[in-house]
């Protein structure tokens, strides 16, 4: 399963600029997306909100970053696992990655796979790059974007906690792998 395209170069970030984001992230992590304004994050940093505008023109601009660190780091993982499977565990593997990634980051996956893509705000190349894996697992476009719907649904449900009480959700996801591999 060879990649269809290379690795997106990340943007240079200053020291400062990876401090603010950094914090970004854990009050995002800890407080949720309502808590992440240019004050809270000053008052997390320790400096007053307007110091942030030397670095970062705004909110949406910590938004785009925190978008890319996401999709960044999910690619990653997800090429990983890829490069490490064979056809017959590959979207099994997969989804397991998918799910482990926005379970461990909720907040972070949400504001990335939730709210509307800002795609002129991203590294070129950065999201389909790192929608890929689902292409490299399938190895046909529309059922990678069915396979990557259905994780994202699946997903999404599980962190509202809208499956049924006793649920077995590591038995709905294994059914998912199943659906994507028996064709």
């Amino acid at each position: 399963m060879a990649r269809i395209a290379p690795r997106p170069v990340p943007p240079a970030r200053s020291a400062r600029v990876t401090e603010i984001l950094q914090a970004a992230l854990r009050l995002l992590e800890d407080e949720g997306a309502q808590s992440l304004t240019m004050r809270r994050l000053g008052e997390v940093l320790g400096i007053r909100a307007p110091s942030l505008y030397k670095h970062l023109p705004g909110k949406p601009a910590v938004e785009a970053a925190l978008v890319e660190t996401a999709l960044w780091e999910i690619g990653d993982a997800m090429h990983r696992v890829v490069d490490a499977s064979g056809p017959g565990d590959v979207v099994a593997r997969l989804l397991a990655e998918y799910r482990r990634y926005a379970l461990e980051r909720p907040n972070l996956y949400r504001l990335t796979a939730v709210d509307p893509l800002g795609r002129t705000d991203l590294t070129p190349g950065l999201e389909d790059w790192s929608g890929e894996p689902f292409y490299r697992a399938t190895g046909e476009p529309y059922l990678a974007q069915a396979l990557w719907a259905a994780a994202h649904g699946t997903v999404l449900l599980e962190l509202a906690g809208r499956f049924l009480p006793g649920s077995d959700l590591d038995r709905t996801w294994a059914a998912l792998a199943r659906a994507f591999t028996a064709r």
